[in-house]
C-alpha cells in the first residue's frame, strides 16, 4: 500500500517521527506541496497511484482526485478540512478523515498568552528595558502602556465546544466572569460565574472577546462593523479560531479609532498573510502565524489521531470521518 504525505513539514518539522505510519505500507512524504490551488498538477504527480494521502494545508479538488484512480482515503492533518473537496470525495467512496480533538489544551494557553500580552505588554516593556528607558527613569519602576488587571471582568466566548470551555475555565481561574454563546448550549455548565447568553447581551457586556466557533457561512464575518458597533469601548478581541471570522477592514478601523482597546489574532482571512492585509498596520494589535496549535505536545498528539483514524479506517471500523 502506498502513503504519501503532501505537507509534512508544519507537523513534523524534525522532532516527531513517522515511523508509526510506516507501518502501514510504502510511505512517501514531502516537506511542502503547493498550497495554491493553481498547483494541482504536483499534487496529481506526487499522489500518483497512492491509496493513501495525508494533507495539511494542500488542497485536494475533485479535478485532482479524477485523476487518482487508486485514492480511497484522506486524511486531513488539521481540525478544519475545508482544503479538500468532501462531496466529491464522498462521491467517488474516498473517505475523509481530519483531527478534531489534539489542540483543546495548546489553544486554550495561546488564547491566555495573546490576553496576558494585551493587558501588560510583556514583550514591550522588556524591550523597553533593553533599550534603557528604565535604566534612565527617574522612578523606581516605569510604565508606557495602560496594563490591566483581569479579575471582575467579563470574557465573551464565542463557542463553547472544548476549546471554548477550556478557555472559560482558566478565565475563571483568573477571577472573570463568563458569557458563553453557543447554538447547542449545555445549561448544567453554567454557574455564579459562568452563563450562556445571546449574541447580543455577550456583545453588549464583554470586556473581552474570545472566538472559538467554526467557520460556517452563519459564522463568517461574524465580527464586522456592525457587531463591533455592539460592543463596549476598550474591549479587547482574540482570535484562535478562524481568520475569516472577522472582516478585518472593520476591526482595523475600530483599532484605529480607539473603539477597540487591542486585538490579537493567530489567524487571518488568507495565509500566509498577505502584505496588504490592514492588521498589519492597525493600532494595538498583535499578529501571531498560526502557532496556537503547533507546541510538540500537540502535535504529537494530533500524530497519533492521525495514525489511530488510519488503522481504524484500515480496520473498516472508521472514526473521525467528516464526509
Amino acid at each position: 500500500m502506498k502513503i504519501v504525505v503532501l505537507d509534512g513539514y508544519t507537523l513534523n518539522p524534525g522532532d516527531l517521527s513517522w515511523e508509526e505510519l510506516e507501518k502501514f505500507g510504502d510511505l512517501t512524504v514531502y516537506d511542502r506541496t503547493s498550497y495554491d490551488l493553481g498547483g494541482q498538477d504536483l499534487v496529481v504527480k506526487r499522489v500518483g497511484d497512492a491509496e493513501i494521502v495525508f494533507t495539511n494545508k494542500t488542497p485536494l479538488t475533485k479535478e485532482a482526485m479524477d485523476q487518482m484512480p487508486n485514492l480511497k482515503y484522506i486524511g486531513v492533518l488539521a481540525t478544519g478540512y475545508n482544503v479538500v473537496d468532501v462531496a466529491a470525495a464522498k462521491e467517488k467512496g474516498i473517505a475523509v478523515t481530519n483531527i478534531p480533538t489534539y489542540g483543546t489544551t495548546a489553544v486554550s494557553q495561546m488564547t491566555f498568552a495573546l490576553l496576558l500580552e494585551m493587558c501588560h505588554h510583556v514583550g514591550h516593556h522588556s524591550e523597553e528595558v533593553k533599550k534603557g528607558a528604565w535604566t534612565n527613569n527617574p522612578d523606581w519602576c516605569f510604565w508606557n502602556y495602560p496594563l490591566i488587571e483581569l479579575a471582575e471582568k467579563t470574557i465573551g466566548i464565542i463557542g463553547f465546544g472544548r476549546i471554548g470551555q477550556e478557555v472559560g475555565k482558566i478565565a475563571q481561574a483568573f477571577g472573570m466572569k463568563v458569557l458563553a454563546y453557543d447554538s447547542y448550549p449545555n445549561k448544567r455548565l453554567e454557574s455564579s460565574t459562568l452563563k450562556y447568553a445571546d449574541l447580543e447581551e455577550l456583545l453588549a457586556e464583554s470586556d473581552v472577546i474570545s472566538l472559538h466557533c467554526p467557520l460556517f457561512e452563519s459564522t463568517q464575518g461574524i465580527i464586522n462593523k456592525n457587531t463591533i458597533e455592539q460592543m463596549k469601548d476598550d474591549v479587547m478581541i482574540i482570535n484562535t479560531s478562524r481568520g475569516p471570522l472577522i472582516v478585518e477592514e472593520d476591526l482595523a478601523e475600530a483599532l484605529n479609532n480607539g473603539k477597540i482597546a487591542g486585538a490579537a489574532v493567530d489567524v487571518v482571512s488568507s495565509e500566509p498573510i498577505k502584505g496588504d492585509n490592514p492588521l498589519l498596520k492597525a493600532k494595538n494589535c498583535i499578529i501571531t502565524p498560526h502557532i496556537s496549535w503547533a507546541p510538540k505536545e500537540s502535535r504529537g498528539r494530533l500524530m497519533e489521531i492521525a495514525v489511530e483514524n488510519l488503522k481504524r479506517f484500515l480496520e473498516s471500523n472508521p472514526v473521525n470521518v467528516v464526509n
